[in-house]
């Protein structure tokens, strides 16, 4: 066989090699993109077997109080309230989330007044008998008053504590967010890792992140996803997070330095908070200093004197 045969037929092998491998390179970028469609696809039924368990299990759990509740609320004309935003917006921020949550809390609102009025009103004809008209209706008046902005007062405390307990823990969960988007994870599976890696040192953070990673698997548009993230937490420092991630997927820009920049700025502004309250600690220590510290330094130092003098005066 002639040179050139020869180097005709090693062209015509190379070539049919290269067919091949690209046919069969081919057909396993396939059957990986099936094995992760499959995944994705698997992972949703799993998702929403466990979303309808859960409706179900809440759906026959028995709800008798709540039933007389709603009727008490609707018979006071109470029922447009229900269905108020801004109450629902509240009870999300404060992490209740039961469908109960807005009967019970407005039946608080009409009840616990009531209660209020009547345990004053027993303490003012019992255990302050001895008091006049005037005091003992001061009394019952001032029970119902605080009645009636208890249950207002219980809310923010709750709003405030778990707004507290996100902004603690959520530098930490924005440095997770950083390692996994960077080790090539995707959103969703980003916000399942940090909502699972959270779980026992931030379980308030990672379950708002937890909820984002459900909703980002059901609803149409993600947007809504990320606002109701930012509509729960109330935090500034949350909606800037949602903000970016969202003109991250609008302008396809890089989500890792995104999330970077605003972990910086998060640990920046903590370590500023942390500065400012050290900073204001001399001028509210000066009133218990005065109170407290003071007089006992006197009378440290003016003690034994003022012993000394009283007994050459004897």
């Amino acid at each position: 066989m002639s040179p050139l045969e020869l180097l005709l037929v090693g062209v015509a092998a190379i070539a049919a090699f290269a067919s091949v491998m690209a046919v069969g390179l081919q057909l396993t970028s396939r059957d990986q993109l099936a094995s992760r469609l499959k995944a994705v696809a698997a992972r949703r039924q799993q998702l929403s077997a466990r979303q309808r368990d859960g409706y179900r299990t809440n759906r026959f759990q028995p709800k008798r109080h709540v039933g007389w509740m709603k009727a008490v609320v609707n018979r006071m004309n109470l029922k447009d309230m229900l269905e108020a935003p801004e109450l629902k917006h509240k009870l999300a921020q404060a992490g209740w989330r039961q469908s109960s949550a807005a009967v019970t809390f407005l039946f608080s609102r009409v009840a616990v007044p009531v209660v209020a009025f009547g345990l004053g009103l027993v303490y003012a004809t019992s255990v302050f008998a001895d008091w006049v008209f005037l005091q003992q209706a001061m009394l019952v008046l001032g029970a119902a008053t605080f009645g009636n902005y208890l249950p207002g007062i219980l809310l923010a405390n709750a709003i405030q504590k778990r707004q507290q307990a996100v902004a603690r823990s959520f530098p930490e969960g924005l440095d997770l967010m950083v390692i996994c988007v960077e080790a090539g994870l995707s959103i969703e599976a980003t916000l399942l890792k940090v909502a699972e890696e959270l779980g026992s040192s931030a379980p308030v953070l990672g379950e708002e992140i937890g909820l984002t990673a459900a909703e980002l698997a059901f609803l149409s548009d993600r947007r809504m996803a990320w606002d109701n993230l930012a509509d729960r937490t109330g935090l500034p420092q949350v909606k800037s997070l949602c903000t970016a991630l969202v003109q991250s997927e609008k302008y396809g820009t890089p989500v890792g330095q995104a999330l970077r920049v605003l972990a910086d700025e998060n640990r920046t502004s903590r370590m500023a908070a942390a500065e400012k309250k050290a900073a204001s600690l001399p001028a509210k220590l000066t009133v218990p200093m005065i109170l407290f510290f003071l007089p006992v330094l006197f009378i440290v130092i003016a003690g034994p004197a003022g012993i000394r003098v009283s007994g050459l005066m004897k």
